[in-house]
Order: C-alpha cells, then structure tokens, then sequence
C-alpha cells in the first residue's frame, strides 16, 4: 500500500537541512500511533540479526533551490510514503487528518490532500523510476580488522545479486513459504537509463550513503515486484531509499 500526502508550508518557504531524510523519517514515527511507532521503530520484523521496519518514502518532490546545507521549498511539497503493513499507513492518515497543522522538521505545514495511489498491475519487464535513491552495500573486514562499508554500483553485477537476495531476506522474514522464495529465480533487475550523474551522495545523520537514480528495468514474480514497490528495493528504505515508481517506456 502507497499513498501520496500533499503539503504546503504555512510561511512561504519551507526550510529543510539539505540531507533531511530523517526529518521525514522522524515525521513519520511522530505521526503514527505510539504502540504502532514504538513497535516500528524498536522491533519491527526480525530475521537473524536483521530487523526490517517494511516502509519507505519518497525525496520530496516540488520547487526548491538549494543554499549550502540548506534545501527552501516553496509551494506545495509532495511526498509518498509505502508499506506493506496496511496498518502503518492507515495510522498515519488518520493522525494527520485530526491535525491542523503538521510539521515537518521546525517547519510548519498544512495538509492539502491524501492520496491512496493505485497498485500497478505488471505482466512482465517493467521499467521503474527512482523516487528515491537505491543503496547497496556489504560490511567487510579490511586487514587491520576494522569494518568498511562498500557501495555497489548499478554497472556491476553484484548490484542485482544484492538487491535480489535484500528482496529474498524481506520475503523470508514474512514468512513467505518455500515455493514463493522458489519463484526469485530467473528475475533480473538491470539499469537501463543510469550514469555517473545518478549518484547520490546522502548523509543521514552521521552516516555517508552512496546510492544512486535513474531507470531500471525489473522482472520481477508479481508478489516480490509488490513487496518491493510497497517496501523499497535495497536497504535502508527506512531511513528513505529505494521507492521507485512504474514509468512508460515512452515517457524514458
């Protein structure tokens, strides 16, 4: 489930740290019931050491022009937000209808609309669009113990392997049956439109992220294509990676 919330902000701009992922991201937390916030934020949905919090949100999307390490809105600020925990979503509609005003960061908005957006229906390949950046990455031990975090890139071919088995892990720990997880194979997920200018380099909080945009083409089983457009493709999609959106291959 995805829906798209529209805001305008009740002075003229709204004024945002240009790495505001967990501005949006503590909006969300904020505006969820607390049972439903804390179970989230502390737990979320356990496999092995991993936890998965099944939601993920979009850049926000408007006019804006960037001064140093701050980002300035003006008009109306559109940003989508999915889960596959229907009950996420609803929560967080129901609170921001009971509000006069909401806040994102130190700023103050007022809802304009809601939107619940429709579920694309695929028949095969699909070509997506990033809404926002894909990170993937692997912790490795250098020779002086110490760990590092390297960043994939789309042109290599761990690229789809890593996104493939993030999609394989979120299933199992859904609990999704063998003969489901059996259907992963022979997917692929490639980039079609996708260059040196895609990169991103994000900070969220004191963590540097390499993640990057564009235009992939996806095959995916209908179930795992859902899971990854309600939930994000990669990781990190908590903290606001890895939403795409189903484009025209007319529109590329």
């Amino acid at each position: 489930m995805r829906v798209k919330l529209e805001f305008e902000p009740c002075s003229e701009r709204l004024r945002l740290p240009l790495h505001y992922n967990s501005e949006i991201q503590g909006f969300i937390y904020r505006n969820l019931d607390r049972a439903i916030s804390d179970w989230v934020h502390n737990e979320g949905v356990p496999l092995g050491k991993r936890r998965f919090r099944f939601f993920t949100f979009s850049r926000l999307l408007g006019k804006y022009r960037i001064e140093g390490e701050r980002i300035e809105f003006t008009g109306p600020v559109q940003v989508h937000i999915g889960s596959v925990h229907e009950q996420i979503l609803e929560s967080l509609v129901k609170h921001l209808l009971m509000e006069e005003v909401v806040w994102l960061g130190k700023e103050r908005c007022e809802l304009l609309r809601v939107e619940v957006e429709e579920t694309p229906k695929i028949g095969g390949p699909v070509l997506v669009r990033t809404l926002s950046p894909i990170t993937v990455y692997s912790t490795l031990i250098g020779g002086d113990g110490r760990k590092k975090t390297y960043y994939y890139t789309p042109m290599e071919k761990d690229w789809e392997e890593q996104l493939l088995a993030s999609l394989r892990r979120k299933a199992q720990a859904l609990g999704w049956g063998e003969k489901q997880l059996a259907s992963l194979g022979g997917a692929h997920i490639r980039p079609v439109r996708v260059g040196k200018q895609d990169l991103r380099i994000v900070k969220y909080r004191e963590t540097v992220i390499k993640a990057w945009t564009g235009i992939y083409e996806v095959a995916l089983p209908e179930p795992f294509f859902l899971l990854a457009y309600d939930s994000g493709l990669g990781s990190k999609n908590s903290q606001g990676f890895g939403m795409v959106e189903v484009v025209d291959a007319a529109a590329t």
